[in-house]
């Protein structure tokens, strides 16, 4: 047995099932192991697609996203990918090969300090000089993406490492590294609140149904980031909305007037936190995003098992505020919204994928999450491009239909995955939102410099029959009446939608 072998071997007995990536010659030991294990390899066409599919397998199950690339042109197509996994701090492992040892630091074919690189966009980035320190890298990674989910980990596999079968396996032990010495302080501040307020990110997703229970015992308000959309239904009453910039009215009044604010795995961004309220909790495993002065360096569950909460009375005070959204053109044809409405009524109980672009804002402001992990989009990177792949992943991770909203923009960043989509015959509904333009680029140049259009107008393909060309049935409508007739139908993907619209400005924070 090499290096390489044990390596999957490891990932096979951690529950790994799925890998995302693109064979190369630095990494063919890898893929050689893979060749002969029970973990099922998808191939993509690009590297950053991969990572991105990675990303939305994590994302959308909490399972832990792999993905493998080579050397220097694989690993550096991912990097935009590993960022936005970076900023919204999501649990994935990449493994990127490597030339042989003796050419590191050298001007060599396919040689660059990838390491270097990567550490930048990671959580940690592995280097192993040998077969006993990559299977260390391995074991000490996944731990960590299991244990302290606070971002991506990377692995650099240097070729003759991977081939080695000279190593030393052993069992690791790890000791955390939490600083729960402010809970006492965090207890006075709670016991002394009438108006206590939850703000929920994605670190508080594994306590769903722990803070349900509590929410719903004690009468506390919850809110949310966009990535916890829905940890407690948004149907509820109880669930005010987001918080931050795109704050519903109710979540805005209840955090100027909360006298306790209960931040659980967020990060402490102008995002969510416009501002940093004296009576903040803050409780997150990563440090480095903790603010305010009562910070909590750890893990959710073991705050809320130190804590005790109390029943409160002011949600009729919140219930008051019309928390009503208005936004305009619901009924127009063809406006954005007014379409997105529809297939966000249509799949209101399945999970969606969203880009970057204008139409995320329309889906934003338009979906009410029944359920945590049901609304995915890049955030905090906002790279466009992420839809497909990561409705692919999503789809990979989760067994169920997937459905995918892009603009005409951003689908063209990762369009070839559509190769992907049909090659694993996924049920994933990829709607296209083809205004003809970067529509918000387009208006920012208007409102804010004062310009005409430039460089803004796409001429498009013909996505319908580009999505023939890979073999997936493609339709296009363009009036209102034939989307709602089509969505009507029992759709099933692969399936591509192309939606023409007119152009629209969102509605600004």
């Amino acid at each position: 047995m090499n290096v390489s072998d044990r390596m999957v071997e490891i990932l096979a007995e951690e529950g790994i099932e799925h890998v995302f990536g693109i064979p190369g010659e630095q990494i063919m030991p890898i893929y050689k192991s893979l060749s002969e294990s029970q973990i099922t390899h998808i191939l993509t066409r690009h590297e950053q697609a991969a990572a991105h599919a990675a990303d939305a397998y994590t994302r959308s199950s909490g399972k832990i996203g792999v993905c493998i690339t080579t050397a220097s042109p694989g690993a550096y197509n991912t990097t935009m990918a590993l960022a936005t996994a970076f900023k919204d701090n999501v649990p994935i492992l990449l493994l990127t090969g490597d030339n042989d040892l003796k050419f590191r630091n050298t001007d060599s074919f396919q040689s660059l300090p990838v390491f270097d690189t990567f550490k930048h966009i990671a959580r940690a980035s592995y280097n192993p000089l040998n077969g006993t320190e990559a299977i260390y890298a391995l074991k000490a990674a996944i731990y960590e993406l299991k244990t302290m989910p606070k971002g991506p980990i990377h692995i650099n596999l240097s070729k003759d490492v991977l081939s080695s079968e000279d190593f030393q396996d052993f069992d690791l032990c790890y000791l955390c590294e939490d600083d729960m010495s402010q809970i006492a302080d965090a207890q006075k501040i709670i016991d002394s609140s009438e108006k206590p307020l939850f703000i929920l990110g994605a670190g508080a997703l594994s306590q769903k149904d722990e803070l349900s229970e509590i929410a719903h015992k004690y009468h506390i308000p919850v809110t949310t980031t966009f990535h916890a959309k829905g940890i407690i239904s948004e149907l509820d009453d109880l669930n005010l909305g987001l918080s931050g910039i795109r704050s519903t009215p109710r979540a805005k009044y209840a955090f100027e007037n909360s006298d306790c604010i209960i931040a659980l795995g967020i990060k402490g961004s102008e995002r969510t936190l416009p501002e940093i309220p004296d009576n903040l909790i803050h409780v997150n495993l990563n440090r480095d995003v903790l603010v305010g002065e009562c910070q909590i360096h750890g893990k959710v569950e073991d705050f809320l098992s130190e804590i005790k909460f109390k029943k409160v009375s002011w949600m009729d005070e919140i219930l008051e505020i019309d928390n009503s959204v208005h936004v305009e053109g619901l009924d127009d044809d063809m406006a954005p919204q007014a379409a997105i409405k529809r297939i966000l009524e249509k799949f209101s109980q399945d999970i969606i994928v969203s880009d970057a672009g204008s139409h995320t804002t329309w889906t934003t402001l338009l979906m009410k999450s029944k359920r945590p992990r049901q609304y995915l989009f890049p955030g905090s990177m906002a790279p466009m491009g992420y839809s497909l792949p990561g409705a692919i992943g999503a789809s990979l991770a989760t067994g169920e239909q997937v459905i995918s909203i892009n603009g005409d923009g951003g689908i063209q960043m990762n369009i070839q995955e559509l190769a992907t989509l049909k090659a694993n015959d996924l049920d994933v509904i990829v709607f296209i939102i083809n205004n003809c333009e970067f529509g918000i680029i387009r208006q920012w140049e208007e409102q804010n410099y004062g310009m005409k259009p430039y460089q803004v107008k796409l001429q498009n393909p013909d996505f319908v029959k580009l999505a023939s060309s890979y073999s997936i049935d493609g339709v296009r409508v363009d009036n209102l009446a034939d989307l709602e007739y089509l969505l009507e139908s029992d759709l099933r993907g692969p399936l591509v939608v192309e939606v023409v619209v007119r152009s629209e400005d969102i509605p600004l924070p």
